[in-house]
């Protein structure tokens, strides 16, 4: 490998390893290009083809005036779809990673009824958990789990698998149901989003059935100015 490559992937990588991990938030304008070029002794055509590949890639916004900026990735998810978090971490170029917070085997309760029709005798599994993006918390998953319809999913300690992929390839469901809509974080959601109490933020609520009956239902908290939800449709009775 020529060593004009091998430091523009050293260069691409630092960088990168920077925004990833925190360090260089969404909106910090990076150093300018001549000043990269004096830090890795290089010229600026070298970080300019650098920072205009990271640019491609979704990472950084090269502004004319201000220079370039970490850019506030925005992940898009289907509204019709059961949509997998980690495949809308990874379109943003970021690592995935995934936490359980909490699992407890119970009883279902009353309180349980808004969520799962079910009978009072029916046993539930009880889910939290995390999904971060680039070591950032991304999505707060509150999950309960009829495990009279799932009873294998007792077994499963979750602490490596998301609820969420294990359910689709355990269990066929025919029937969905989303509820969208927009909160202010309370204490708790706002703790494990590591964000301010009271922000905005984009919930998607999801209750699957088969012909057993209820499956799951799941509430998805996003920070709202990280998520997006895109639907397409046509008019009543069109033909393509």
């Amino acid at each position: 490998m020529a060593k004009d490559e091998t430091l523009d992937r050293r260069i691409q990588e630092e960088i990168e390893g920077r925004i990833v991990s925190g360090d260089w938030p969404p909106g910090y304008r990076i150093p300018f290009e001549v000043d990269l070029a004096a830090q890795y002794g290089c010229s600026r055509m070298t970080v300019n083809k650098v920072l205009t590949r990271l640019a491609s890639a979704g990472l950084l916004e090269r502004r004319r005036r201000s220079g370039t900026v970490v850019t506030r990735p925005v992940a898009q998810s289907a509204v019709l779809e059961i949509h997998d978090i980690e495949s809308e971490v990874k379109s943003l170029n970021l690592p995935y990673d995934y936490q359980l917070v909490r699992r407890v085997q119970r009883k279902f309760r009353a309180a349980d009824a808004a969520r799962l029709a079910l009978p009072p005798s029916a046993s539930i599994l009880e889910l939290h958990c995390i999904h971060l993006a680039g070591r950032k918390p991304f999505c707060h998953e509150d999950r309960i789990i009829n495990l009279d319809a799932v009873p294998d999913a007792a077994e499963v300690d979750f602490t490596g698998t998301a609820p969420g992929p294990w359910l689709i390839n355990q269990v066929p469901w025919s029937t969905a149901e989303h509820l969208i809509r927009a909160v202010a974080a309370g204490e708790d959601q706002a703790k494990a989003l590591e964000i301010a109490p009271g922000t905005a933020c984009l919930v998607v609520e999801r209750r699957t059935w088969n012909d057993i009956g209820m499956i799951t239902h799941v509430r998805l908290t996003y920070p709202g100015d990280r998520h997006a939800l895109v639907a397409q449709f046509s008019p009543q009775g069109a033909r393509a």
